[in-house]
C-alpha cells in the first residue's frame, strides 16, 4: 500500500464522514421538529418509548442526536428521568440500521436485480436525482429531499472508495499483526471506544470498521469486541450534552453510559463464557460488512431485552452518582424558562418550536400582569401590586433568555417558515416586555 492509496483512503473517508452529516441535516430539516414533538408526547409506556426511540434514530440516523434530545426533554422539564431510559435503548437499536444499508456494498451475484441492490448501481441514480431537485426545484422540502439524497450518495461513495483503498492492507503482514492485537476484548473495546469517541458518532465508526472488513483480515473475534467498545464510545455525545445541564440532565446521559456499560459487560461475559464452553469457531473466520451489521444489532437488541425490565434499576444508579439535594431542586424549581435548552440548537427544527412555546408562556405572563394591574384601579392590594412587579421582572428575564436564544437560532440552518417564525417572535417579545411596563405604570398610577 502506497502513499496515494493512503491518499485515497483519507479521502474516501472524509467523503464518508461529509455525506453522512448532510444526510443527518437534510434529514433533520425535513422532519422540522415532528419528530421530536413524537418523542416527547409518546412514551407511555417503556416499550412505546424503545420503538419510538428506535424509529426516529432510523429516520434522523443518529443515536447521539436523539440521545441529545433526550438529555435536553430533561433539562427543560419536558420530560421525566424515566421516560427517557426507552427512548435511549431505541436509539441504540435504531442506529444499526445504518451499518445493514452500508452492508448491501457487499453483495455479490451476477443476477442483474440483485446487483441493482448495490448502493454502486443506484447510489448514482439517487445522486443524479438529488442534485436534479436542489438544482432546478425551487421548494424547499424538494430542496431537503435532495439534500438528504446527494447526502447518501456521498456517504456511499465514500463507502466505496474505503473498502477499495483498504484491500491492499490484506497483503501488508504488519497490518494483520496490529489487527491481532484488537482480537484481546479489553485492547479491542477500547480501540472501538475512543475512535467512536473521537469521530462522536457509532454509525460511522461501525461504517469504517466495515470497510476494513474488505481487506479480509479482519476476524469476527477482532471485530466483536471492537463493535463493544463503539457502544460505550458513543456515550461521550450524551455525557458532553450533560455538562452545564440540570441533574437529572446529567442523570439522563448517565443512564444512557451505564446502559452501555453494563449491557456490554454482560454480553461479554456470557458470549466469552460460552466460547470457552462451546469453543466458537466461526470467531477466526473474516467478517463482512453484513457481519458486522448482525453482530451490532444482535447486541443492542439483545441488551436492550435483558436490561428494559431493569429501567429503574439504570435509574437508581444515576440517582446514586448524582444524589438529590434539597438547594438542587429548589433551585431548579425556579427556573422558568428551561425548556430553552441550547442543546435543541443542533435540531433548529423542534428549537424553533421551543421557542414559540416559550414566547406563548411570556405572552400568557404579559396579559396577567397587565389583568392584574388594571384590577388593581376598582380595590388596591399591596400583594397584587407587588405581584405586577415581580411579573414584570420575569418577563424582563424571558425577553433577554428568549432574544438571546432567538438570535442563536437564527444562525443555523433553518426552512424559510422557520426562519420567519424567528423573526417574527424576536418582534413579539418585545411588545410583550413593553405591555408588563405599562402594567407596572397602570399598578403605580393606582
Amino acid at each position: 500500500m502506497d502513499f496515494f492509496s493512503i491518499l485515497t483512503m483519507v479521502g474516501g473517508l472524509a467523503l464518508f464522514l461529509y455525506g453522512m452529516d448532510m444526510m443527518g441535516k437534510g434529514l433533520a430539516r425535513v422532519s422540522g421538529g415532528r419528530l421530536e414533538r413524537v418523542l416527547e408526547k409518546m412514551t407511555s409506556s417503556p416499550w412505546k418509548a424503545v420503538l419510538l426511540g428506535a424509529g426516529v434514530t432510523a429516520v434522523i440516523q443518529s443515536s447521539s442526536a436523539t440521545t441529545v434530545m433526550a438529555v435536553g426533554f430533561v433539562n427543560s422539564g419536558l420530560m421525566k428521568l424515566t421516560q427517557t431510559v426507552g427512548i435511549i435503548m431505541g436509539a441504540n437499536i435504531g442506529t444499526t440500521v445504518t451499518s445493514w444499508i452500508l452492508s448491501l456494498s457487499g453483495i455479490g451475484s451476477s443476477s442483474f436485480f440483485v446487483r441493482l441492490l448495490k448502493p454502486a448501481s443506484f447510489s448514482p441514480v439517487l445522486a443524479m436525482a438529488g442534485v436534479c431537485l436542489l438544482l432546478f426545484s425551487k421548494k424547499e422540502k424538494r430542496q431537503d429531499v435532495g439534500m438528504i439524497l446527494v447526502g447518501f450518495a456521498i456517504l456511499m461513495s465514500g463507502m466505496e472508495t474505503m473498502s477499495g483503498a483498504m484491500k491492499p492492507l490484506a497483503d501488508v503482514s504488519e497490518f494483520t499483526g496490529i489487527l491481532t492485537w484488537f482480537s484481546h476484548p479489553v485492547l479491542g473495546m477500547l480501540c472501538g471506544a475512543v475512535l467512536t469517541a473521537v469521530i462522536q458518532s457509532s454509525s460511522a465508526s461501525v461504517g469504517i470498521l466495515q470497510a476494513l472488513c474488505a481487506t479480509g483480515a479482519v476476524s469476527f473475534g477482532t471485530a466483536i469486541p471492537i463493535i463493544m467498545g463503539q457502544n460505550i464510545g458513543t456515550c461521550v455525545t450524551a455525557v458532553i450534552a450533560g455538562v452545564g445541564a440540570s441533574r437529572n440532565a446529567k442523570r439522563t446521559a448517565l443512564v444512557h453510559l451505564y446502559f452501555n456499560l453494563i449491557g456490554t459487560v454482560l454480553f461479554m461475559a456470557a458470549f466469552y463464557l460460552l466460547h470457552s464452553l462451546l469453543d466458537f469457531e466461526f470467531l477466526g473466520r473474516p467478517a463482512g460488512a453484513a457481519g458486522i451489521a448482525a453482530v451490532h444489532s444482535i447486541f443492542n437488541l439483545t441488551a436492550t431485552a435483558v436490561l428494559l425490565p431493569f429501567s429503574g434499576v439504570l435509574v437508581q444508579l444515576a440517582y446514586l452518582t448524582i444524589p438529590e439535594s434539597a438547594e438542587d431542586l429548589e433551585k431548579e424549581q425556579e427556573e422558568d424558562l428551561k425548556m430553552l435548552d441550547t442543546r435543541f440548537l443542533e435540531t433548529p427544527g423542534y428549537a424553533v418550536e421551543q421557542a414559540r412555546d416559550a414566547a406563548v408562556r411570556m405572552a400568557g405572563i404579559s396579559r396577567q400582569s397587565l389583568m392584574r394591574a388594571v384590577s388593581l384601579l376598582d380595590d388596591y392590594e399591596e400583594q397584587t401590586a407587588e405581584k405586577v412587579f415581580e411579573l414584570e421582572d420575569l418577563t424582563d428575564r424571558c425577553e433577554d433568555e428568549l432574544g438571546s436564544y432567538l438570535v442563536k437560532l437564527g444562525s443555523r440552518d433553518l426552512s424559510e417558515k422557520d426562519s420567519y417564525l424567528v423573526s417574527t417572535l424576536l418582534h413579539c417579545i418585545g411588545d410583550f416586555e413593553r405591555i408588563s411596563d405599562h402594567a407596572v405604570n397602570v399598578a403605580q398610577t393606582a
